[in-house]
């Protein structure tokens, strides 16, 4: 069984293990699959697709070829075959058509033997520009406005799976024009950029981030981009080269926009050198996107206070309809065919930079950005709605109730 029964049947009756793994890593590759899941179960192996957030089943393979097939992947990933008991990490690459595909590779022992979870990296799709992540045009001058400046933090938030790495790849890329020194710190670098100086976190020999960071710091960069910031250190560390003249962009975890000032707070960070780098925060989720092939349409002219709240950031003609999910074929009938971040953009002027040096919480700096014109996340949904992006179904299903002013 399968998005379109494909997989169903007898489909892989008489194929080799090899023949097995490729079929499923390109059906994976042709419907933009995030992850792929090969799944241990008492009978069999179970093979399934992470797709625009949501998981399906897409086969069940026997349990001799299930164990076939993994032995396989972990061969060609470089990962020891005799230990079963413990967790592995490699890496594979495949070429489908003229795409390469990145997998990476993690696998874990379960009650019935290896569950598989393989991340796809498509070189060819997985880069985005500015254009491409979901900002509103207002939202895009003011995120190039803030990449302009020649020095200052950046900090993408939300949690796993948001599209937070999209997002400072998509900014790197803006910067990415051959005038500046850009260095890269991750773990581990998902794309390779020419232009850019890409290092890579190893825990196993102790080179970690702020290992790394430390040392980056004397390559003379113009840009830092750090993977992620979860440490004291390296908190300190990115604020104090955000204050010494580098623009230094990073992700972390918090629920909204000012919730990233407390977490960088929690790190230890000094509220004071804080306020004097922060150049803003992006915070994300992610929406499927309607197939604009079937999108349904529903007058809502009855109601012309509907989007009377974000009626000046739509674009001209939008606010009288309102959109939902149809279904045909090019979306394979589910309605949806891509996704899209959801953004609260925290642009940090002098009087927002006074509040976070005084200690304010969260809620305050929330509010008084919203008064400042920030698209917190109940109006900048209401805004992809409005446009025909999402549904409101897809906005309730992804967004937590109490960031769209809801109390159920």
């Amino acid at each position: 069984m399968g998005y379109d029964g494909r997989f169903s049947g007898d489909f892989f009756t008489n194929m080799a293990p090899g023949e097995v793994l490729s079929a499923i890593i390109e059906r994976a590759a042709d419907l933009h699959v995030s992850d792929l899941f090969l799944l241990a179960e008492e009978t069999g192996l179970r093979v399934a697709f992470r797709r625009m957030g949501g998981i399906e089943t897409v086969a069940a393979l026997p349990l001799e070829t299930g164990r076939s097939v993994v032995t396989l992947l972990k061969a060609e990933a470089g990962i020891d075959l005799g230990d079963r008991r413990r967790p592995h990490e490699g890496r594979r690459i495949q070429t489908v058509g003229d795409r390469v595909i990145d997998l990476r590779i993690n696998i874990i022992p379960t009650l019935y033997g290896e569950d598989v979870t393989a991340r796809l990296l498509d070189r060819k799709f997985g880069l985005r520009t500015l254009e491409q992540i979901g900002l509103t045009r207002i939202e895009l001058n003011k995120m190039q406005a803030m990449l302009s400046n020649p020095s200052g933090l950046i900090l993408v938030t939300g949690p796993t799976g948001t599209g937070k790495t999209t997002t400072l790849y998509a900014a790197i890329q803006y910067l990415n024009d051959g005038t500046r020194k850009i260095n890269t710190l991750e773990d581990p670098v998902e794309y390779a950029v020419a232009g850019l100086r890409q290092s890579q976190a190893n825990t196993k020999i102790g080179l970690d981030f702020p290992e790394l960071l430390r040392n980056v710091l004397r390559q003379s960069a113009d840009v830092i981009m750090i993977g992620e910031i979860r440490d004291e250190e390296t908190a300190a560390t990115a604020v104090r080269a955000a204050n010494s003249g580098t623009v230094v962009l990073s992700t972390l975890h918090s629920p909204v926009a000012a919730g990233a000032v407390q977490s960088m707070a929690a790190l230890g960070v000094n509220r004071y050198f804080l306020s004097n780098c922060l150049l803003g925060v992006v915070a994300q989720r992610l929406v499927r996107t309607l197939c604009p092939k079937c999108r349904v349409a529903y007058d809502i002219s009855e109601s012309p206070d509907t989007f009377s709240d974000v009626q000046s950031f739509l674009e001209p003609g939008f606010g009288t309809y309102i959109f939902g999910p149809g279904s045909c074929e090019a979306c394979l009938q589910q309605g949806y065919s891509g996704r899209t971040a959801i953004v609260e953009l925290m642009v940090f002027n002098k009087a927002l930079r006074q509040l976070v040096a005084k200690g304010c919480s969260s809620e305050e700096l929330q509010t008084f950005a919203v008064q400042q014109g920030m698209l917190e996340f109940r109006r900048s949904a209401m805004v992809k709605v409005a446009m025909g992006v999402t549904s409101t179904e897809e906005i309730l299903r992804e967004l937590p109730t109490d960031q769209l002013g809801l109390d159920l």
